[in-house]
C-alpha cells in the first residue's frame, strides 16, 4: 500500500481503485540523494483519463448532495489516518524528494491540520437572505459546488500542495482529478489512500500521473471539468490559465515568486540572520515563499552577513534519512545545473561568493548552501527565482529605495521584513506589493490564513476562509411568495 514504510511503485487511482495505466507505460522514480531508481510510477493514457472523467462526473451528482456535516466527518477520519501513518509516509517522501525526515514528517502531520480546517469550513458554507424592495418577495443567496475540478500539483511539497486542493474540493462538494507529481508520487498517493480508507466514495477523488502537457491539454478543455487549480511556475501557469480562459473555466493559480527579505537598521542582526537561515534553507530553498533577495540596511549589513554566513556554515547537508542533517539534496540534476549557472553569472557580474557556491560530490544532487554579496541587479539571480539554496545579500540606506527594489519584479507572493518599529512595519505592510508579508518571522502558510499572491504570482487563495471561494458558485433564488 502507498503508506507503508518501504518505497512502493505507484499506480493510478481511478474510480476508487489503484490501477496500472492502460498502456503499461511507467517512468522511474529516483532518490535524489543517490540518483538511483527506487520505484516506478504509472502513466495515464487518454482512455485512463476518460475513465477518471466519467467517474468524477458520475460521483459529482451524488457527492454534491451529501450533507456538509457528513463530508466533514469523512474528512476528519482521513486527517486522523494521515497522523497515524505519518512516520511511514515521511520516509517515502524523503526517499523520493530528498528533504530531511523531520520536514517530511511535519508535512505529513500538517496535512491532518489542513484537512481538519477545511472539514470545519465545509459546515460553514453559509448563504444569506437579501432584504427585498417589495412585500411578499424573498431573495435567497446560496452557495453550490462548482463541479468536477482538474488540479495540478508540484514535487517540492508532495502532500502539502495537493491536500489544500483536495480538502477544499471535498469541503465544497466538488469531485477532483489530480495530476500528481511524477517525481514524488508515493507520498501523494498515501494521501488518497487515507481518504479512500476514511470512506470517501469511489469517483470523488482521482489521482493520475503522466506527461504533464498531454494531461493538461486533455483535461482542461474537457466539458466535464468546470475549474482548474494549479501550483507551479509562472510560465506554465500562464499557459494553463490561457487554456482555461479559452473554455471559460475558473482557475486558481499559485505561482512563483522572488521574495524580498528586508532587514531594517533597528533589527537585531543576529536574530534576523538565524531566523532567515532556517527559513531559507528549508527544503533546500525549493519553496515558492522562500526568501530569495536579502536587502539589509547598511548600518548592520556587516554584522548580519557575518552571522548569516556563520549560520550557513553550520548547516549539515546530506541524505534526508541521516541524523543531524539540516538540508537534503536538490530534487533533480537540473536544479544543480541551475544553481551552478546562477552562481557563475552572479560572479561574472561582479558578485562575491562568501560561502558555498559548488555542487557536493558526484553522487546525488547536492549543492552547498551559498551566500553571495555585492550581486548587482543585472545578475540573473536578482531577476529569476532561484528555487534553491542561494542567498544574494545587498544593502540599502533609503526606505523608498528598498521598497522600490522589493516591488521591482513582476512577482508578489511573499515578502519578509525585520524591524523593531511598529511604524516601519505598518508602512511596509501598506507599501509592499505581495499577497503575504511576514514580520520578524511570523509564520505564513498555515491552513487558517490566506495563501496566495498578486501580480504574476497568481490569483486566488489556498488558505483561510478565502480558500473556499473558488470552489463554490453563488446562486440567487428570487421568490414572489404572493404568486
Amino acid at each position: 500500500m502507498p503508506y507503508t514504510t518501504h518505497y512502493p511503485d505507484t499506480l493510478l487511482f481511478i474510480d476508487g481503485s489503484w490501477t496500472p495505466g492502460s498502456t503499461g507505460r511507467t517512468e522511474p522514480v529516483l532518490n535524489p540523494a543517490t540518483a538511483a531508481e527506487i520505484g516506478r510510477v504509472a502513466h495515464a493514457s487518454t482512455s485512463d483519463l476518460d475513465r477518471a472523467l466519467e467517474a468524477a462526473d458520475r460521483a459529482f451528482k451524488t457527492w454534491r448532495k451529501v450533507s456538509a456535516f457528513e463530508r466533514s466527518k469523512l474528512m476528519r477520519a482521513a486527517a486522523q489516518l494521515m497522523r497515524e501513518r505519518a512516520d511511514g509516509i515521511a520516509r517515502a517522501m524523503t526517499l523520493e524528494q530528498g528533504k530531511p525526515l523531520s520536514e517530511s514528517r511535519a508535512e505529513a502531520l500538517g496535512s491532518g491540520d489542513t484537512i481538519d480546517w477545511f472539514a470545519e469550513e465545509a459546515r460553514r458554507t453559509y448563504g444569506r437572505i437579501v432584504p427585498s424592495r417589495m412585500q411578499g418577495h424573498v431573495q435567497l443567496v446560496t452557495r453550490e459546488p462548482v463541479g468536477p475540478v482538474a488540479a495540478f500539483t508540484p514535487w517540492n511539497f508532495p502532500i502539502n500542495q495537493v491536500v489544500r486542493k483536495v480538502s477544499a474540493a471535498l469541503a465544497a462538494g466538488c469531485t477532483i482529478i489530480v495530476k500528481g507529481p511524477e517525481e514524488t508520487p508515493a507520498s501523494c498517493a498515501a494521501l488518497f489512500q487515507a481518504f479512500a480508507d476514511a470512506g470517501v466514495p469511489a469517483g470523488v477523488l482521482q489521482l493520475v500521473f503522466g506527461v504533464p502537457a498531454e494531461i493538461s491539454a486533455y483535461l482542461i478543455p474537457h466539458p466535464v471539468i468546470r475549474k482548474i487549480s494549479f501550483t507551479g511556475s509562472t510560465q506554465v501557469g500562464k499557459h494553463l490559465a490561457a487554456l482555461a480562459g479559452q473554455h471559460m473555466k475558473r482557475a486558481t493559480m499559485e505561482l512563483g515568486g522572488h521574495a524580498p527579505a528586508i532587514v531594517f537598521g533597528d533589527a537585531d542582526p543576529m536574530k534576523a540572520a538565524a531566523a532567515l537561515a532556517l527559513q531559507k534553507f528549508r527544503n533546500a530553498g525549493q519553496v515558492c515563499i522562500s526568501p530569495t533577495r536579502f536587502l539589509v540596511h547598511e548600518d548592520i549589513a556587516s554584522a548580519f552577513i557575518d552571522h548569516f554566513t556563520e549560520a550557513t556554515a553550520a548547516m549539515q547537508v546530506g541524505s534526508g534519512l541521516s541524523e543531524g542533517v539540516h538540508m537534503g539534496p536538490l530534487a533533480h540534476a537540473r536544479r544543480v545545473d541551475a544553481m551552478e549557472a546562477l552562481v557563475a553569472d552572479a560572479v561574472a557580474c561582479g558578485g562575491k561568493v562568501r560561502i558555498g557556491g559548488k555542487r557536493i560530490g558526484n553522487v546525488g544532487y547536492f549543492f552547498e548552501p551559498t551566500v553571495l554579496t555585492d550581486v548587482p541587479l543585472t545578475a540573473r539571480l536578482m531577476n529569476e527565482e532561484p528555487f534553491g539554496p542561494l542567498v544574494p545579500i545587498t544593502t540599502f540606506r533609503d526606505y523608498d529605495a528598498v521598497i522600490a527594489e522589493a516591488n521591482r519584479l513582476p512577482w508578489g507572493l511573499a515578502a519578509y521584513a525585520y524591524t523593531a518599529s511598529a511604524k516601519i512595519a505598518a508602512a511596509v505592510s501598506a507599501d509592499i506589493e505581495s499577497g503575504m508579508v511576514s514580520f520578524n518571522q511570523a509564520p505564513i502558510g498555515l491552513p487558517e490564513v490566506p495563501f496566495g499572491g498578486v501580480k504574476e504570482s497568481g490569483h486566488g487563495s489556498e488558505g483561510g476562509t478565502e480558500a473556499m471561494e473558488a470552489w463554490l458558485v453563488t446562486k440567487l433564488s428570487a421568490h414572489n411568495t404572493a404568486f
